[in-house]
């Protein structure tokens, strides 16, 4: 019930996202023909041309933003996840990482959707995540100094190399590339078509005042942040906004105000990613949110003073002048301001990121679920199904949820039995019903990441973790259904096992529990040393096995229906514990080298 209420808000989540563009263009639309009627001669403008070149620069401008982001995820989703969950340890590092993964990714949210996967795997704290988030907002300005190039006159090469390497190529790693350079060549292209749209408007009074007015700090800011609100991409803002100066048509303070905004605006798509979410999520969220709009407060009264170290640094086109040479140099400005002020915050409040943590965690406090809710998946985040590697591991995180809870049952269970309570007898019941809601969570999260295209070893990871995910909730099963049901027919009789029966069978308990814990370990964390504990434990279950066996063979020549009832209870016990154990191991096999499974 909770997945599909997940996938309902992810639809509209996405709907949404797919109507931003069509509602911003509209905007456009509806506000040029009402500034044109503000003109005396707005006939020397084709404002049909102009508002299509827009749109249609635009549309590529924005599409080739995602081809160019898919392709890098693609082609180095593997990567982007190690080096994340490796190289946070230290709150600079972790700050150089959030930046080179966002970079990639063009997007801080999903870097934020993966740090909350982290967070919650407890593999990261709260307070290591904020370098990461701050880092991420450094990466986000990577676009715009590509875009600050605007090496036009070779996008289309661009746009024909890569469909060529896309559509040519059978190695997935040439056509992931092709699909960057790809979406690189539209950006530039969209770019060209929008300049060239823009081009009348250099004479167009109207609009040359209406561009003054963007030199006031809080009208820029405010345009910055309502659009990057609509487009949900700071990059496109910044891309427009160095699209505009390279017209001539924005000064360097507008253009730094329009990078403000977006700043401030992206935090429209961390709150929306974070909706509904668990409160890790949320508390990212709130960090993205405050870092943001810290920095911006931060800053704004000093737009000249950045204006001038930026033009002091940029590189500059001496032999022009007037609006040739803002057009030359001011796009460069606006992309190094950029990155400048999101440098400056970050190594600003990064010594303050404990601060930062201590006061999330005040701000959004820990919630109980629902009563009405009886669990709901912690990893299985929807926006990272695009980038199959990333999700595959979300997929490890959520099996490990579940076998957490399956370890608890068996632990319960066994603890139970030795202290003849039934209450704990039946609890496990209601642990099985919450590992059946994560085992169709993840079924389902792998079917949508099916719909992808997998690469070979995508692929053979995939059916690992659904065959994974298929015997552990087998497992549950035996020790909901079956299990269970022994020990409270054991219970029943009133009679209690003996002392050696007890000492074999707990020994034999404590070794499946250990392989359980392993098998969970392995699966979630890739940790083949504990995979091949539970391969190796065999003999140890083997070797119980058979003590108790011929323990029982001595105890069944007593004559008495309790007592017969009582060792075929235990045989019945030692088979299901031996089942577990099989259960465990088949799990295991797939998860450690081809040498050792053979072992198994």
């Amino acid at each position: 019930m909770n997945l599909r209420t997940s996938s309902t808000g992810l639809s509209l989540f996405r709907e949404r996202r797919t109507l931003v563009p069509i509602v911003s263009l509209a905007f456009i639309l509806i506000a040029l023909p009402a500034l044109a009627a503000t003109a005396k001669e707005s006939s020397e403008i084709d404002w049909f041309q102009l508002c299509m070149g827009l749109l249609g620069g635009l549309a590529m401008f924005l599409f080739g933003m995602e081809q160019m982001s898919g392709g890098l995820k693609a082609a180095a989703g593997d990567t982007l996840k190690d080096v994340l969950s490796r190289l946070t340890r230290n709150r600079f590092l972790g700050a150089l990482t959030g930046a080179f993964v966002t970079a990639v990714l063009n997007s801080s949210s999903v870097t934020t959707v993966l740090v909350v996967g982290f967070i919650s795997a407890g593999f990261m704290s709260l307070s290591q995540s904020v370098g990461v988030i701050m880092g991420a907002n450094i990466g986000s300005t990577f676009t715009a100094q590509i875009v600050a190039f605007n090496v036009t006159q070779y996008a289309l090469v661009m746009v024909a190399a890569g469909f060529f390497m896309l559509f040519t190529s059978k190695q997935d790693k040439t056509r992931h590339y092709g699909s960057m350079i790809m979406g690189l060549g539209l950006v530039f292209y969209g770019m060209g078509v929008m300049g060239e749209a823009m081009t009348p408007l250099r004479s167009y009074q109207p609009f040359l005042d209406l561009m003054v007015k963007m030199e006031s700090p809080l009208l820029g800011i405010l345009v910055g942040t309502v659009f990057t609100g609509l487009v949900q991409s700071s990059a496109a803002t910044t891309g427009i906004a160095i699209v505009m100066a390279a017209e001539g048509l924005i000064s360097l303070p507008a253009g730094i105000a329009l990078a403000f905004g977006s700043n401030i605006g992206t935090c429209v798509t961390a709150i929306l990613a974070a909706l509904g979410k668990p409160v890790e999520a949320i508390r990212a969220a709130v960090v993205h949110v405050l870092f943001n709009i810290a920095g911006v407060l931060v800053w704004v009264l000093f737009i000249p003073q950045l204006a001038e170290f930026v033009i002091a640094i940029s590189p500059a086109s001496p032999g022009l002048t007037g609006k040739a040479q803002m057009a030359a140099d001011v796009p460069r400005q606006i992309a190094n301001a950029h990155t400048v002020f999101n440098v400056a915050n970050t190594l600003l409040f990064i010594g303050f990121s404990n601060y930062f943590a201590r006061l999330v965690e005040r701000l959004v406090p820990d919630r109980p679920l629902p009563e009405k809710v009886i669990i709901k998946p912690r990893y299985l985040d929807p926006e990272l199904v695009q980038i199959p590697s990333m999700a595959l591991q979300q997929v490890r995180f959520e099996i490990a949820h579940m076998g957490g809870i399956i370890n608890d049952m068996f632990g319960r269970l066994k603890t139970a039995i030795e202290n003849a309570d039934r209450e704990g007898c039946n609890s496990v019941v209601e642990m099985d019903d919450q590992v059946d809601i994560l085992h169709d969570a993840i079924l389902n999260y792998l079917s949508e990441i099916r719909q992808v295209s997998l690469t070979d070893s995508q692929s053979h990871e995939f059916q690992s973790l659904m065959s994974s995910t298929i015997n552990l909730e087998n497992l549950a099963d035996v020790i909901e259904s079956e299990l269970a049901d022994i020990g409270k027919q054991i219970l029943d009789l009133g009679d209690k096992p003996s002392e050696n029966a007890q000492m074999l069978l707990g020994g034999l308990a404590d070794k499946v529990q250990q392989s359980i814990t392993d098998v969970v370990s392995a699966v979630g964390e890739r940790n083949e040393k504990a995979g091949e504990n539970v391969i190796t434990a065999k003999d140890d279950v083997r070797r119980l096995s058979d003590e108790f066996l011929s323990h029982q063979s001595e105890r069944i020549g007593i004559q008495t229906e309790t007592h017969l009832n009582l060792v075929r209870l235990e045989l019945e016990l030692l088979d299901k514990l031996r089942r577990i154990y099989t259960l465990a191991k088949r799990i295991a096999k797939d998860q450690v080298p081809e040498e050792v499974a053979r072992r198994a």
